[in-house]
């Protein structure tokens, strides 16, 4: 699906291809694995309220990441869905050791968070949420939702209170997901509202105190209705200031269904990027992506760009120049 930005570039936000909005949300049929899940997700809430809360500050490193693997490796006619070969092969997200090297190697490239592709509600996405939380146990590293269904369509008020509502209960007073003053983070890929509509709407629908990050805009600033938050998803582009909301960086963008890249990989020029990200003091400083591979925007390893270090070019360099002394 194609979108328009305010810096006028454009790009795509899909699993890879895209899958349609239906395919996609129904990556591994969803709701299977939920009742085995159902012990991940009464971990002690109680306690981890009364606990200390030891969470991210600003600036906040974060990446963009999905979970619908091994479902999005075969799209289109192609399998593998990807011009690169991961250092890990074509893994499963549900598999638990790949989910703590993924942690362990974004740790490593001192980025503090994950913003997890969430298509709703008994979702395989939403399945593998839990996993997600429980691989960052024992570690710094926190998890938020990317709220996807705002892109494809447009929810009423009931239905985002409706998400939002079940995302806190069921995952917001984790341990291991992402709060801002106590309050639980939910990105959101408004792609398809080019208006202060959908702030309003989501303004509305936040009765729940979810720390709201939205998709930016052309005039987003000017809306009535402000989020807490605004970020761009544009990885097409090498980098975004949305000052002084949010920077994001994308080490490149090739398609597996397009002959060329619309954003050819330079590691000089990522290292650059990384600066400029480190020195605009943003509030969230975000990488697109940690493994969106159909899109070719990864920063995790791959035999095109591995490295001693096992962790690969682009998470090397967030490691040694990336700042946030302390992580990783």
């Amino acid at each position: 699906m194609s979108y328009t930005n305010p810096s006028g570039e454009g790009g795509e936000h899909d699993p890879g291809g895209r899958l349609t909005r239906r395919q996609a949300i129904k990556l591994a049929g969803g709701v299977v694995a939920a009742s085995m899940l159902s012990g991940v997700w009464r971990t002690s809430i109680r306690g981890a309220r009364a606990a200390p809360d030891p969470q991210p500050h600003f600036p906040i490193r974060a990446a963009f990441y999905y979970p619908w693997f091994p479902e999005a490796w075969d799209q289109q006619g192609y399998d593998p869905f990807t011009y690169y070969h991961p250092s890990l092969g074509y893994y499963d997200s549900g598999d638990s050791s790949v989910i703590r090297s993924h942690i362990q190697a974004m740790l490593y490239g001192k980025i503090e968070a994950g913003i997890s592709s969430w298509w709703g509600q008994g979702e395989s996405t939403d399945v593998r949420f839990p996993l997600l939380l429980k691989g960052a146990r024992n570690t710094p590293f926190k998890w938020a939702v990317y709220y996807e269904k705002e892109g494809y369509g447009d929810p009423s008020v009931s239905e985002i209170r409706d998400d939002l509502t079940y995302i806190r209960d069921r995952y917001g007073s984790d341990p291991s997901y992402l709060r801002i003053g106590g309050r639980f983070v939910v990105f959101v890929y408004n792609a398809d509202d080019p208006d202060c509509t959908v702030a309003e709407r989501w303004r509305q629908a936040n009765t729940v105190g979810a720390y709201v990050v939205l998709k930016v805009f052309g005039g987003y600033r000017e809306c009535p209705s402000q989020p807490d938050g605004w970020h761009q998803y544009g990885p097409a582009v090498a980098e975004d200031s949305q000052s002084p909301y949010s920077y994001t960086i994308s080490p490149g963008f090739w398609k597996r269904s397009e002959s060329y890249p619309r954003l050819y990989r330079d590691p000089t020029r990522w290292e650059q990027n990384i600066r400029d990200m480190v020195a605009s003091g943003a509030r969230f400083q975000l990488i697109t992506t940690f493994n969106e591979w159909g899109e070719g925007t990864s920063v995790e390893s791959a035999a095109e760009w591995s490295t001693s270090s096992g962790y690969g070019t682009y998470l090397d360099a967030l490691h040694r120049i990336g700042g946030k002394e302390g992580i990783g």
